[in-house]
């Protein structure tokens, strides 16, 4: 049962992302995902995820990641990364953010990797 991996799932949601393609990023979560939007404010599901993504989106970024690593075990992948954003805020300002993610993602029936768990500030969570 072959499909997208777990790495090329998040390559997806980067590239969707920095192309502005809201129904394309969603689609790599599950109906259920988390996304850590920061830290403390956690987008569950459909109407949260779309409005958190869509917050990403607004800054028209160019993400990129600049190292990763995946383990997986039984179905479940564990994605880590140093990743970098660049972007503009709602009055032009340039804005720059970088963080070292830590995302769930689990197989999928028909093979493909779907992002359960998104934190993109990784154990910055902890304060």
């Amino acid at each position: 049962m072959a499909g997208r991996s777990p790495i090329e799932t998040v390559h997806q949601l980067v590239h969707a992302i920095n192309s502005g393609d809201l129904e394309a990023a969603l689609a790599l979560y599950e109906p259920e995902g988390v996304l850590l939007a920061q830290p403390g404010t956690v987008a569950k599901g459909g109407a949260a995820l779309r409005e958190a993504l869509a917050v990403f989106i607004a800054l028209r970024p160019t993400m990129s990641s600049e190292r990763e690593e995946v383990i997986e075990a039984n179905g479940v992948a564990l994605y880590c990364s140093k990743w970098r954003l660049s972007g503009t805020d709602a009055d032009d300002k340039a804005i720059q953010m970088s963080g070292r993610s830590s995302d769930v993602l689990r197989r999928q029936p028909d093979g493909d990797w779907l992002i359960a768990v998104d934190n993109p500030w990784g154990s910055d969570i902890l304060g």
